[in-house]
């Protein structure tokens, strides 16, 4: 099993994203490489800001994803509302969970901030492994988001 490298990882974004100010290009940029670095990560990807309240998917790997959340609902919903990190070692556990894909087990949420510090999105990573995320991985994400989103 592949298990992230979060050092060449944050070197190869930071290479890949630099002077660029689109979000939907740095979304879709970090989205695949963040999908394809670890085995665990089996959906990869951004619901963005839209309206008060209300998410929208972007760019992502993996199959589908919900079109729309609601801030009052969910993991990614939580992450918006309270502008925390959701780490969930168990998404049947957790209360008003959606099931956009049956399969997965464990979600790691961090919201995505700018310069100003408004929350312009969620990225979702999502396992089909129970407990799949830990306090490294939502530290050195966190920190990858941050390099890329806050210069803008």
């Amino acid at each position: 099993m592949t298990r992230v490298d979060y050092a060449y990882l944050a070197q190869t974004i930071v290479a890949l994203t630099e002077g660029e100010t689109d979000t939907v290009a740095l979304m879709a940029t970090v989205a695949c490489e963040v999908h394809h670095s670890d085995d665990r990560f089996n959906w990869t990807g951004f619901y963005r800001v839209v309206a008060p309240e209300l998410l929208k998917i972007g760019p992502y790997q993996g199959g589908h994803g919900c079109l729309q959340i609601p801030f009052s609902r969910g993991v990614c919903g939580a992450a918006a509302r309270t502008g925390e990190v959701q780490l969930v070692a168990d998404v049947d556990a957790f209360p008003g969970h959606i099931a956009c894909a049956t399969s997965t087990r464990s979600e790691l949420v961090l919201p995505v901030r700018n310069g100003a510090g408004d929350i312009i999105a969620v990225f979702d990573i999502d396992s089909d492994l129970p407990d799949a995320f830990d306090r490294v991985d939502a530290e050195q994400m966190s920190a990858i988001l941050k390099s890329v989103f806050a210069p803008i």
